[in-house]
């Protein structure tokens, strides 16, 4: 039985799309065929769970129950578990991740962990970076600069950022390119995934009626978030794949 994989999206504060990567990693999945799980931690009511219900509970990490929930059942057929942490919960989701055993199991090989962090335009995001990567032996680590609001990182102060980013050993960076706002904001009204938008369907895979044009300015977004993805070779996180997506954006 191949291992299993948890990949955990995060950040230690709010509003920096961080839930918008998580449902990019669930649409990449989908569409190569890795069968794919959610757990959405903004409990009680998830964003994630709005645009992905049929794969996506809603748990509140700190609990034991819901600890369990999650990590009792990785061998339970599903190849992918993602995680997308509610905000500020990022350093103490993985202390708890520390307690119950699963960075020791990580480590030993026996599960396939990786982390996407998703920063934040401040310097405070970079103190964020210092306390994850105590964290991360034994994790694939992703620092993902996400520009879905229009953010600009760190311009300010070259040097001061790549002292932070050579601190941490193989990191990998990743780009979320800016979407047009108008199509975003369409995807957030229809509540679909954003491959169900590209396709033009409903919640129930009916045929909807969506923006020509917002659904080809999504369509060109998906495509560059999903070449980010096949530059890291994704999907050679389950064992193998060649990293490469075989529906490209809802194209068949």
């Amino acid at each position: 039985m191949a291992k299993p994989v948890v990949i955990v999206v995060g950040a230690d504060k709010g509003g920096v799309g961080k839930t918008t990567v998580s449902r990019t990693l669930l649409d990449y999945f989908s569409a190569n065929n890795v069968p794919t799980r959610a757990f959405d931690t903004e409990s009680p009511r998830g964003t994630l769970k709005r645009f992905h219900p049929d794969i996506t509970q809603i748990v509140d990490m700190t609990t034991t129950a819901d600890q369990m929930k999650i990590f009792d059942t990785l061998n339970a057929g599903t190849s992918v578990t993602v995680i997308d942490v509610r905000a500020g919960l990022l350093s103490p989701a993985l202390a708890s991740l520390r307690d119950i055993g699963f960075l020791d199991a990580a480590k030993a090989g026996q599960i396939t962990f990786a982390v996407f962090h998703i920063l934040g335009p401040s310097i405070a995001s970079l103190d964020e970076i210092a306390e994850t990567a105590n964290f991360m032996q034994g994790a694939k680590y992703y620092l993902v600069k996400n520009f879905i609001n229009d953010t600009q990182f760190f311009q300010w102060d070259q040097a001061t950022y790549n002292s932070y980013f050579h601190r941490i050993k193989d990191a990998t960076e990743l780009t979320i390119p800016k979407l047009n706002e108008m199509a975003y904001e369409q995807v957030e009204v229809s509540s679909v995934p954003f491959l169900k938008f590209v396709a033009n369907k409903g919640t129930s895979d009916e045929a909807a009626n969506y923006s020509f044009v917002l659904r080809g300015y999504v369509r060109h977004w998906l495509a560059n978030v999903w070449s980010e993805f096949d530059r890291i070779k994704l999907t050679d996180l389950v064992g193998g794949g060649s990293g490469k997506s075989s529906t490209r954006s809802g194209e068949k």
